[in-house]
């Protein structure tokens, strides 16, 4: 195999792909993609197992069996790899790591460990193809791989069997319902309840339409499915403006949609229905409408609660709506290029080839936090407390407490800064103390902040608020700010809005 000789796009094809293999480049990327689209359970089995295969392979494996690496004069010179590497053959850590990630993936999400299996594959095949390995060497490392994500899974599986182990479900379900139940008007047939739903939320995911639970559930409900140029806000305030509106307005979409809609509904003081029909539906898991029947239940009964809200200003400019978080930094870039590339690729592979890209090309952003200057990756607010030591607070604990969840991630390693958003409190926390990640988060609580964006490369930052980026506000107000960069303000606005969501179980 070594002394064959092949066309020169596919030497440099493998080469890449082993180089981005490299140091776990490629894992640490598809691991941060999976975190950010919502899978981060399986990112973070994927990136554990790769770390422990990685040290078996390389701390123990290779100094027991060792081996020479193929003879590098029989290996063409245009395939060989600018570095020979001088450690022992077997087996390949390479391919241990590939193999364990993807399996480690697989466990958690088997469709999704099938998908990358050949990319897993390919990185073997890359370090036969540039003469680094022999195919033992690379079939070992991918068996090791294999075995210690099972392995893992087995221990796994075996701590959380005992009587106080957390069941998995729960563990990866929503937050537990915060906030005081509240009654609501009730309509057990849909009447004076407008919907509106967004068709293009939610289309990365495969399930039921929740609109057919809506329809058949509350019958004589108005739903009005956006066009292409609609948007939810104006829709919403064209119908409030009627001789008789609707006492409830409802929303169906992601949480961009919801947040348009909430911005309506709190201005005119009516309840809001949130039917989850997006990708992640990360508010209305927090609020304990996780399905459209759960929320058609509450809706029946007249069940609520009354939740904060974040307000958000560029320059002069009106207020916006903010239900989880808003952000400046990588998670925007990250967000722009995806959706870029989303028309051409589909969600997934956008975001893959995103995150990629941002993890190249992406600079830091300089701000000023209330007067302090710092450079960082990303400045997140959440609305409400998340969990601690996590970066990248997507997704909102409590409705009521009155607060700003503030991380900054300061400029640092770029690897490092992707895996820190890419990870949970637990497995960040495990990581920090191995070094792996870097000890530049900062945590911080407040009821209004104020941020001042300065430029990139002589543009405004975009600004992310619910999965959406804001470009044109941020722009004008660096049009307007007679200094370079725009000034933003966000505030907590305690017990905002009122939610549909079932009430909280009784406790006897």
């Amino acid at each position: 195999m070594n002394r064959r000789r092949t066309h020169p796009v596919a030497d440099r094809f493998w080469s890449t792909v082993t180089g981005f293999a490299d140091r776990g480049i490629l894992w640490w990327t598809l691991a941060g993609v999976l975190a950010v689209t919502g899978r981060r359970r399986a990112a973070a089995r994927g990136l554990a197992s790769l770390l422990a295969a990685s040290a078996i392979a390389n701390l123990i494996a290779k100094r027991l069996f060792g081996g020479d690496r193929p003879i590098l004069e029989e290996v063409p010179i245009r395939r060989r790899l600018p570095k020979r590497p001088t450690t022992p053959a077997f087996p390949s850590g390479h391919s241990a790591s590939a193999g364990a990630f993807a399996v480690g993936v697989a466990i958690e999400d088997p469709r999704l460990g099938a998908a990358i299996a050949p990319l897993s594959l390919g990185v073997g095949y890359s370090r036969l193809h540039v003469g680094a390995h022999w195919l033992s060497d690379v079939a070992g490392g991918l068996a090791l791989g294999a075995a210690v994500a099972g392995l893992g899974a087995f221990v796994g599986r075996r701590g959380r069997s005992g009587r106080h182990g957390a069941d998995r479900d729960a563990r990866a379900g929503a937050p537990a319902p915060s906030g005081e139940d509240r009654p609501l008007p009730a309509s057990a047939d849909g009447a004076g309840v407008f919907v509106i739903a967004n068709p293009t939320s939610g289309t990365a995911v495969v399930r039921a339409d929740p609109l057919r639970s809506v329809r058949r559930r509350l019958p004589l409900a108005e739903v009005h499915v956006l066009g292409d140029d609609e948007e939810p806000s104006r829709v919403a305030r064209r119908v409030l403006e009627r001789p008789e509106p609707p006492r409830i307005l409802g929303v169906c979409g992601g949480d961009g949609t919801v947040a348009a809609v909430a911005h309506v509904a709190r201005e005119a003081g009516v309840p809001l229905l949130v039917v989850p029909g997006g990708t992640f539906n990360h508010f209305a898991r927090t609020a304990g409408a996780a399905s459209a029947d759960l929320a058609v239940d509450a809706l029946q009964r007249g069940e609520g609660v009354r939740v904060d809200v974040g307000e958000l200003r560029f320059g002069d400019q009106p207020a916006i709506t903010v239900l989880n978080t808003a952000s400046v930094g990588v998670y925007p870039d990250f967000v722009t290029v995806r959706e870029q590339l989303e028309p051409r690729l589909g969600k997934w592979p956008a975001a893959i080839v995103a995150a990629a890209r941002v993890l190249r090309r992406s600079d830091p952003v300089r701000v000023e936090i209330d007067g302090r200057p710092v450079a960082v990756w990303t400045l997140f607010v959440g609305i409400g407390p998340n969990d601690p030591g996590t970066a990248a607070p997507l997704q909102r604990r409590r409705l009521d407490v009155g607060v700003l969840d503030v991380r900054v991630l300061r400029a640092g390693s770029r690897t490092r800064a992707v895996g820190s958003l890419a990870f949970g409190r637990r497995t960040s926390a495990v990581l920090r103390r191995l070094r792996v990640l870097p000890d530049r988060l900062e945590s911080m609580q407040a009821r209004e902040l104020e941020v001042v964006v300065h430029p990139r490369h002589g543009q405004p930052p975009g600004f992310a608020h619910d999965g959406e980026v804001a470009v044109e506000a941020p722009a004008v107000a660096d049009a307007r700010s007679p200094e370079p960069g725009y000034r933003t303000r966000i505030r907590i606005v305690p017990a905002a809005l009122d939610v549909y969501r079932p009430a909280s179980p009784s406790v006897e």
